[in-house]
Order: structure tokens, then C-alpha cells, then sequence
């Protein structure tokens, strides 16, 4: 793990960085920032020695942040609707270059990407390599996903050439372990007896836990360079949401109701090829099937408190 650094978290209140933050500063001066629209999430992240930096990326607010990280990890991001294209460049890729530059003089960066930037390909399984198409995919749930993550990545490689910062650019797959992510939302919707939406049948995915997240990126700051290295990162696990329906409806003792229907355009799979990353960060440590159990129990509970808390709210 990283030592004795002073790093910049940008996104910090997000589910991936929020954890990753909590883990580094327990050796390291770390800055998270963010809107900090939920006050409790600002007093969570300093309990855990998080020094807060309120930033506003739409407007260009950016005079709480230092400007002498050794090291920077970008995982600031807004979804936006059609409609509000202009909006989510503006903070997706020119706010991050903005960042970028005020933050020059740091060792290496890490901006994260997404790989759900891979244009769409007929084989659901088809394991995306660094080199091939972007852009050409629907995401109707995140209309401006896609162009969001080609700009971030085109504004992050020209940072790392005109400014000489190494940087690593990472597409992550599908991380699980977060206090939300595609696991837990889906766990809640057994639970909750609700359908669990599917775009294909099958629809893999691409996993890799937060703890191998947080572990690995030592190594992929010590792989940035000048031009910026691009990443897959992902274990090299690959599981179906049809899987994950199912062991969660195993563990809750109830069946489990998948709709499937693909709109037009939209990813059929979320595989990556994982041979780069391997070569960078070596094997990962978390198997799925070992923990989701603890990912569900935890999940449970947090459903069975909230129940208590409405029905001693109705009484």
C-alpha cells in the first residue's frame, strides 16, 4: 500500500472512491473532494482522516483543492440525460483536464475511465482489448456515458503530454464490495421481490472486488507513464447477472424474476480483456462465489433495519 503521500481524491462521496480514500488515509495526507451534498458522508470520510476539499466541477470551483499532490486519483464523474450533453462534458472531461493542470507537478495520476465505452460488439462475451472501438454503444440509462468517458480519456491523454505527468487511465468493469454497486442492486431487488433487469440472456460481466481495487493501485500509479498507459481493470472472473440473480435468491430463499429486453444499441456484455492488467498489478485475491455471502448478510441487514425503522416510524 501507498505511504507518507499526499494524494487528491477527486469524486470522494462516490461508492468506489469512498472506500478507497478511507484505506489510504490511514498512511498517507489524503484530500477528498467533492460537493459534499450529504453532510454525513463529509463527516464519515474525516472520522477516517480525510481532509475535505468542497470543489464545484460544473461551475469550475476548484480553489479548495492543493495544488502539490504527489499523487492524483480522478474518479469524479456525473451522469446526465439527453439534453444535458454540454453539462456532462463540461464536468466529465474539461473539469478533470482543469485538475489535471492545476495538479502538474504530481508524480503520477490515475484517471478512471469505464469500459463501458467499448462499442458494441454481437458476441456477449467477447473480451474487449485496450486498442479496440470506443463510443459506439447505446446507454440508456446514462445517455451521456459514453461520450463522457472518450472525452475524459482524450482531455487526460493531452494533460499527460503537455504537462509531462505519467498517467495511468483505467477502464473498470464491473466493481463489486462498494456500499452500492450492480451486486447490491441487484440483492435488493430479490429481496425486495422486485425483477432483476437483464439486457441479454446471458449478460456477463467482468467483476473485481473493491479490496483488489484498492490494493492494486500502488502498481498501476508505478505503470503511469507519458503517453498515458490504457487499462482494463477487472479480476479475471467473469460472472452472468443470470448468477448473481440466482445466488441471491439461494441465499434469501425466494425465487428470482430476471426481465430480459436489450434496447437498441446497448452493450450485450461487460467482459475485458485482463492480460495488461495482469501483467501490471499480478493476480487478484477475492473469488465472487467467496464473497458474496458476507456482501449479502450485510445487505440483508441493512434491509431488515430499514424495515424496522418504517414500521416503528408508522406505529
Amino acid at each position: 500500500m501507498l505511504r507518507n503521500e499526499k494524494i487528491l481524491i477527486t469524486g470522494v462521496t462516490g461508492a468506489i472512491a469512498r472506500p478507497v480514500a478511507r484505506a489510504l488515509a490511514r498512511d498517507n495526507e489524503v484530500w477528498g473532494a467533492a460537493r459534499f451534498t450529504d453532510p454525513a458522508l463529509r463527516a464519515e470520510l474525516e472520522a477516517a482522516g480525510v481532509r475535505t476539499a468542497p470543489i464545484d466541477l460544473e461551475t469550475g470551483d476548484l480553489d479548495a483543492l492543493p495544488t502539490d499532490p504527489t499523487l492524483v486519483l480522478h474518479y469524479a464523474y456525473t451522469r446526465r440525460p439527453s439534453g444535458e450533453f454540454e453539462q456532462a462534458i463540461r464536468v466529465n472531461a474539461i473539469a478533470p483536464g482543469r485538475i489535471l493542470a492545476r495538479c502538474r507537478g504530481a508524480r503520477a495520476a490515475l484517471v478512471v475511465s469505464a469500459a463501458t465505452l467499448y462499442s458494441r460488439h454481437d458476441d456477449p462475451y467477447h473480451a474487449f482489448e485496450e486498442s479496440e472501438d470506443v463510443g459506439f454503444v447505446a446507454a440508456p440509462w446514462g445517455p451521456s456515458s459514453p461520450v463522457s468517458k472518450v472525452t475524459l480519456e482524450a482531455v487526460a491523454r493531452f494533460c499527460a503530454e503537455a504537462f509531462e505527468l505519467p498517467t495511468t487511465i483505467v477502464r473498470p468493469s464491473v466493481p463489486y464490495g462498494c456500499a452500492m454497486d450492480m451486486v447490491t442492486n441487484v440483492i435488493d431487488a430479490v429481496l425486495d421481490g422486485r425483477p432483476v433487469f437483464a439486457v441479454h440472456d446471458p449478460q456477463p460481466l467482468s467483476v473485481i472486488h473493491i479490496d483488489d481495487m484498492i490494493e492494486q493501485i500502488e502498481p498501476l500509479l508505478a505503470a503511469a507513464s507519458v503517453p498515458a498507459r490504457i487499462v482494463n481493470w477487472a479480476s479475471d472472473e467473469v460472472v452472468t447477472m443470470q448468477e448473481v440473480a440466482a445466488l441471491a435468491a439461494e441465499r434469501a430463499g425466494r425465487e428470482a424474476t430476471i426481465q430480459v429486453g436489450a434496447p437498441p444499441g446497448v452493450a450485450l456484455g461487460a467482459v475485458v480483456d485482463t492480460r495488461r492488467v495482469r501483467s501490471i498489478v499480478g493476480p487478484c485475491r477475492r473469488r465472487f462465489a467467496e464473497a458474496f455471502p458476507a456482501i449479502f448478510d450485510a445487505r440483508l441487514a441493512l434491509h431488515r433495519a430499514r424495515a424496522g425503522a418504517a414500521a416503528g416510524g408508522a406505529s
